[in-house]
Order: C-alpha cells, then structure tokens, then sequence
C-alpha cells in the first residue's frame, strides 16, 4: 500500500514537472502564435501602438516594460511614450521628473499619481528618463470626467479657456457606432435612465477623445508612439483608437489587447474574445498587483 501511495506521489510530481507552464502567449488576429521576437519587429512598422492592459496584472506591465525595451532598440530609439495613467495637467510634473529637475518623491507629492505607480508605471517612466524620451501625459483630468458623468458633455462649455486646454476640443462626438459602448450601455442594465446612460458613456468618450487628441499633437513622423492605457480604452479597434481615425485615418495603428484564461495551455478563448492586431493571453490566477 505504501509502495503504491509512493507511485502515485511520483506520477502527480513527474507529470507537474512535465507541463510547460506559460506565463504570457502572444497571438495575431489569425489566432497564430506569435513570439515576442516577431511581435517587436512587426510593431516597429506602426506609427501609434496601443497596449492594453489590466491594470492589476503584473504581467501585463513587466511585458510592457519589456517590449517597450525591446521595440526601442529594433526602432533606434525612435520611440515616444504615453498613458492613460497620466493627466495633461501634470505635463509639467512629469517633464521635470524626466529631466532630473524633480526627485521621485517630488513628482508623487505634485502629481497624482495612481496607488500602483510605484510597481507598475515608475519603471517605465525610468526607462523614458534613463533614455531621454518623451513621456506624454494624455488623459483628461479625472474632475472633468467626473463632471461630464455627472452633468453631461455639454457642462465642458461652461469652463474656462484656461481649464479648456486639458480636454480634446469640443465638439466631441459621441456614439454608439463605437466598439466597445454599445457594451457599456448594456452593462448599465434595460432600466437605467437614458440620459444618465449617455453621461456616463460621454466620460468615457471624452477620455478617449482627450488621449486621441494628446497622441495626434505629440506623434512625430518616423518614430513610433506606444500608448498605455486599459484594455477597454482600445479593444476592438474602439475607443482612442476610434477617435483617432476619425482625424487622421493613415496613421498606421496597432493594438494589443488582453485577455485572461484558465487554460494552462493559454490558447485562444473560445467566448467573449474579439481579436484586435495582437492579442495577449495571460493566466487567470496570475498574481495582481493589488
């Protein structure tokens, strides 16, 4: 009995030990796999690269981090940097923490940082700073998508001039032929109101509006801009992305969106999953950052 407990033991171990535990798989919208190899040299022929992410997965940024470094060197530095996590009006605060102007505990009691800005932003603004790249601060400020999912798109004429600068022009269209929205509507449920249903899609839209609009007057020809910023914020090609092409349809642009599986295996879900260029499939039980 003993000698068979044991053999048991060594089959569960041998077979544990045999299986090839996947941290991360990278596909293309064909639903082939792709290596980061390949992944860095075809994203160095876009001109705008959105990296999705969750914003809890630790992953997700170490792989940023990584194909960020990567994608620098294959384009010669030609690289320009932005995100989500930053609001233009602390530009300012970001550019003189990226020219030595500001230590690190400067620019986290100027700016408003996000709580995960430590483990998961800082060591890509590093590498800006450590390489002398521009870091764009491309999100709206949070009070005025605050405000417009309070009050409405409309309630942004009432700023003034000076508070205007931190938000795309307006007018700002807004839509449900945008991917990702009809979503967002649903996931308000058959009963919410409808005017409050279209707030709350406009404080979305004028945070997408805003990041399309910071990447359009930051992008330079010949280098490429890769943005950071939640996956929702670009998957299905909706989104920044969305915004984007409505001003310039012939910047080439990519997207990386990601999804979580329980395969160990990491292939390609068979629900809810809509392709974008490239597509990043991490474990469900990968360990969050908060």
């Amino acid at each position: 009995m003993k000698n068979i407990f044991i053999a048991i033991l060594l089959a569960g171990f041998c077979a544990l030990k045999a299986q090839d535990l996947k941290a991360y798989q990278f596909y293309d919208k064909k639903g082939k796999e792709v290596k980061t190899e390949k992944l860095v040299k075809e994203l160095a022929d876009y001109d705008v690269v959105f990296f999705g992410e969750n914003h809890n997965s630790s992953i997700n940024h170490w792989l940023q981090l990584k194909i960020t470094e990567a994608l620098f060197a294959k384009r010669n530095g030609q690289l320009i940097l932005g995100a989500e996590m930053f609001e233009r009006d602390n530009q300012a605060q970001l550019d003189q923490y990226l020219n030595g102007k500001f230590d690190a505990k400067t620019l986290k009691d100027s700016a408003r940082l996000w709580s995960n800005y430590a483990t998961d932003y800082k060591p890509l603004v590093d590498f800006a700073k450590d390489k002398k790249l521009n870091f764009v601060a491309t999100n709206i400020p949070r009070r005025y998508a605050s405000q417009t999912a309070t009050e409405g798109l409309e309630s942004l004429n009432k700023l003034s001039e000076k508070e205007k600068i931190y938000i795309a022009q307006q007018p700002i269209k807004v839509t449900l032929d945008t991917p990702g929205y009809p979503e967002m509507k649903k996931m308000m449920g058959d009963h919410a109101e409808g005017t409050k249903v279209m707030n709350f899609i406009s404080a979305q839209a004028v945070k997408d509006a805003t990041m399309a609009e910071s990447i359009l007057k930051n992008y330079q020809p010949g280098k490429t801009f890769i943005h950071y910023n939640g996956n929702y914020h670009s998957k299905e090609f909706g989104g920044i992305y969305w915004y984007i092409k409505q001003k310039n349809p012939n910047l080439k642009m990519a997207v990386i969106s990601v999804f979580e599986s329980a395969d160990p295996e990491l292939k390609v879900p068979a629900k809810d999953y809509i392709p974008t260029d490239f597509n990043l499939i991490i474990p469900a039980d990968m360990t969050k950052t908060f």
